[in-house]
Order: structure tokens, then C-alpha cells, then sequence
């Protein structure tokens, strides 16, 4: 017997087809409490049992699949006093544990930085942490360099 090992892709949602996105959102709605059972959730989002249960096992939000993980970000913050340090607060906040922090020198008003964050008991998802962190006044620019 050979086993195969699953492969994943990171998917623009708007690319999706709408049994898929639908799929998602039922799962959301049940995680949230929203509704009672799967033909509740189901009847909500105009989706078919059948569809639901032909997917629910293989699509996840992008957060679900970072629970757990380390994830590299890489941020280009001004250099102005405290911005890093308000990304670093922001982070413990939620219980992110930093892992590495590697800052650049400035150069033209801004510096590279790139931080690692173990995700295993963040208090939100990855997406509402990353959304927090690029409210941040001095932050330019966020993006996720790669999970382990």
C-alpha cells in the first residue's frame, strides 16, 4: 500500500467555486456557534449537504492552517521611535511568542525587519493578528515570508 503525502496551494479566495466558498463559510458559521447543526448552516449559505460533505474535509481558512506554526513575516516599518517595539507588544498581546527579530539599519527612513512568531496560542487567528499589525502607524509594508 503506498501513501500518498498531501499537497497544499494557497488560493486567491476569488479564484474559488462558490460550492467551496460556500463550504467554508458553513464552517464557519458552525466554529462560531452561529448555528446548531449542518443542515442549519447548510440551508443558511444555499448550499447542498452533499456539496458540503464533498469538501468540508479538504478546504480551510488560511489561518486554520497556521495554527501551530511558526510563521516569518517580514515588515518594513519607518524609523520612527517605538514602531518596532509596537509590533512586538502587538504580537504578545495576543500571546504570539516571538521567536527571531532581525532589524536592518535605516536607510531612506525605513528599515527591514523580519520577525518569527511561534502561532501555537495566539488568542486570535493569524489574519486578525496580521490585520492588527498593519494598522500600526509606522508599518509600510507586511508580508508572510514562509511557515514551518
Amino acid at each position: 500500500m503506498t501513501s500518498q503525502k498531501a499537497v497544499f496551494y494557497l488560493v486567491r479566495e476569488e479564484i474559488l467555486p462558490e460550492a467551496i466558498k460556500k463550504t467554508i463559510k458553513v464552517k464557519e458559521l458552525l466554529k462560531r456557534g452561529e448555528v446548531k447543526t449542518i443542515n442549519e448552516a447548510v440551508e443558511r449559505m444555499e448550499l447542498s449537504r452533499s456539496a458540503y460533505y464533498k469538501y468540508k474535509d479538504y478546504v480551510f481558512p488560511f489561518y486554520e492552517a497556521s495554527q501551530e506554526k511558526i510563521v516569518t513575516l517580514a515588515l518594513l516599518l519607518e524609523h520612527k521611535q517605538g514602531v518596532l517595539s509596537h509590533v512586538l507588544n502587538t504580537i504578545a498581546s495576543d500571546h504570539g511568542s516571538v521567536l527571531t527579530i532581525n532589524q536592518g539599519i535605516p536607510l531612506q527612513g525605513v528599515a527591514n525587519a523580519t520577525v518569527s512568531i511561534e502561532t501555537a496560542d495566539l488568542d486570535v487567528d493569524l489574519e486578525a493578528l496580521l490585520d492588527k499589525l498593519r494598522m500600526i502607524e509606522g508599518v509600510k509594508r507586511l508580508e508572510i515570508l514562509g511557515q514551518a
